[in-house]
């Protein structure tokens, strides 16, 4: 939402928060001058019952423009869920399932696994390639499953 937007209507609802006890001050100050109620009648409702409306309506102001901001607030955290969401329907889709004996692997930054090791299991940023592609790229077979067990290494 935009900044001017919102101090816009808080700004608004302060000036007619002000204005509606300004009219009520007057009509109060107005109808506490004469003793007469059918002469305090007209103060009471020209400025009191306008004043009451002043004051509403700056509180709606307010509210209306709280709730926006925070509709706001929560359409950017949505956004971001679902952009964080998307990424990882993203990664898991371009992981296929394999197995050692497909001649799949998976690599990190440093070192390549078995698909079934316990190290990497569930980790989002690892790339499935052959275990050529991986001695190839100068990665290290993970000295915890030892893919080199069940894949041959070229050379």
């Amino acid at each position: 939402m935009e900044p001017k937007r919102t101090k816009l209507g808080n700004q608004l609802g302060v000036l007619f928060c002000l204005a509606g006890f300004v009219l009520v001050w007057v009509g109060w100050n107005g109808a506490a001058s004469y003793d007469l109620s059918t002469r305090q009648f007209p103060y009471l409702i020209s400025g009191g019952i306008a004043g009451l409306c002043f004051v509403n309506i700056g509180i709606g102001l307010f509210i209306v423009q709280s709730q926006r901001a925070e509709r706001s607030r929560l359409e950017q955290n949505m956004a971001g869920l679902t952009r964080i969401l998307e990424t990882l329907v993203e990664v898991q889709g371009r992981v296929p399932v394999g197995t050692a004996e497909d001649g799949l692997v998976l690599a990190g930054s440093t070192a390549f696994h078995r698909p079934d090791c316990h190290l990497v299991h569930d980790h989002p940023r690892l790339r499935t390639m052959t275990s050529e592609m991986a001695v190839e790229e100068g990665l290290n077979p993970c000295r915890t499953c030892d893919p080199e067990t069940t894949i041959r290494l070229p050379g």
